[in-house]
């Protein structure tokens, strides 16, 4: 079975920074432009960016650190289309950018010869909370790059044909001799005349001026699955540019942005949520209406409950992504004290003050097997 630490040579507790470092090394090592197209290059370079894909998700990361790629595909059935995508569009993504692979290797990126694929797309969509919750289908306007209504994406204009190019006679590609102290170096590159494509065009569409394609807009539909957060993105196969002359299209890649809910802090699928109680409620107990992501729930406060408590909604926090698990809401009780009394309060509580306990030299932290830290340390940042 495949260890994608091994794969990419860090250890199981690498941080982000390291994993991303580690798989440009390696990917640098395997990439296909650089093993003059080797097959096996290219099954390792897939191999190492599907592991960078999963290690730097935290999400997937922890699935695939409890249950390995078994648990990784059992939760791909109910997220379809999340994580991984083309390994090229993964590398251009992080370190070239989604124009190609020009500035990393000093060419144009490209292999082969034949039209040229379009660029991939990235858009932004926001969600709220209760769309994690429920999921969602949203309608895009994406503006990209259709093919030539007037050509039909040949980039001749109608009734005429593109003629093979002169320069490489039609493979789209050249022999490049350098000289050196070394003595001759041959490199196969792109043919610069035809850019690739084996043929070039005399009479270019009057439309769209040899390019093959328009800008045009259109709608697109997306599908986003329950408990998805902001690390997530959705790939949609062939909903980018159109490529010139005849090229198949790119990529649209939905990067998923989740608005901040001002009423609550979320920490992975539970959610904080501050309860202002008052001493007589905290004294005696109460059931009180609390705000979660779906409406409300009443919650029931026993009495004698201190400030810092922490209180728990089963169920009222977000979906995994990709199980039918949901978290809880985390309901922290703090005990408000009024800073001006009437009279008549006054009165009530020199009587209570005369009756009542004296406090305890220690009040017993409410700590909860460290959970507790990271609540006050989440509220602290909010």
């Amino acid at each position: 079975m495949t260890d994608y630490y091994q794969l990419l040579g860090v250890a199981r507790d690498a941080s982000a920074a390291d994993i991303k470092k580690a798989y440009r090394q390696v990917a640098l090592k395997f990439h296909p432009d650089r093993n003059e197209g080797s097959k096996e290059s290219e099954e390792r370079f897939k191999e190492v960016t599907r592991a960078y894909e999963v290690l730097r998700d935290p999400d997937q990361r922890s699935v695939y650190d409890r249950y390995g790629e078994e648990g990784l595909a059992r939760a791909a059935g109910g997220a379809q289309g999340f994580g991984f995508s083309d390994p090229l569009e993964v590398f251009m993504r992080d370190f070239g950018g989604f124009g190609g692979l020009g500035d990393l290797f000093g060419g144009q990126g490209r292999r082969g010869h034949g039209p040229e694929r379009g660029q991939s797309l990235k858009v932004r969509l926001r969600l709220t909370l209760a769309e994690v919750v429920k999921g969602a289908k949203r309608t895009l306007k994406v503006q990209a790059l259709d093919v030539c209504g007037r050509c039909t994406g040949s980039g001749a204009e109608p009734g005429t044909d593109a003629n093979t190019c002169a320069t490489c006679g039609g493979t789209g590609e050249e022999q490049v001799v350098q000289r050196s102290v070394f003595g001759q170096l041959v490199s196969v590159q792109p043919c610069r005349a035809c850019r690739g494509q084996g043929q070039v065009i005399d009479n270019p569409c009057k439309y769209c001026h040899g390019e093959g394609r328009e800008r045009g807009e259109s709608e697109v539909e997306v599908e986003i699955p329950p408990g998805v957060s902001s690390e997530n993105y959705i790939t949609l196969r062939g909903r980018g540019n159109a490529g010139p002359r005849g090229g198949s299209r790119g990529d649209l890649l939905v990067l998923l942005e989740v608005e901040d809910d001002p009423r609550f802090v979320r920490d992975g699928g539970e959610l904080l949520y501050e309860l202002p109680v008052t001493v007589g409620q905290a004294a005696l107990g109460d059931e009180i209406e609390v705000p979660t992501v779906d409406g409300v729930a009443r919650l029931r406060v026993p009495a004698g409950t201190q400030n810092g408590e922490l209180l728990r909604l089963r169920g009222q926090g977000l979906p995994e992504l990709g199980t039918a698990r949901r978290g809880d809401q985390v309901v922290r009780v703090v005990v408000w004290v009024p800073d001006r009394l009437s009279p008549d309060q006054e009165s009530i509580y020199r009587q209570l003050k005369t009756v009542e306990d004296p406090a305890p030299e220690r009040i017993a932290d409410a700590d909860r097997g460290g959970f507790w830290s990271r609540v006050k340390e989440a509220f602290r940042a909010g």
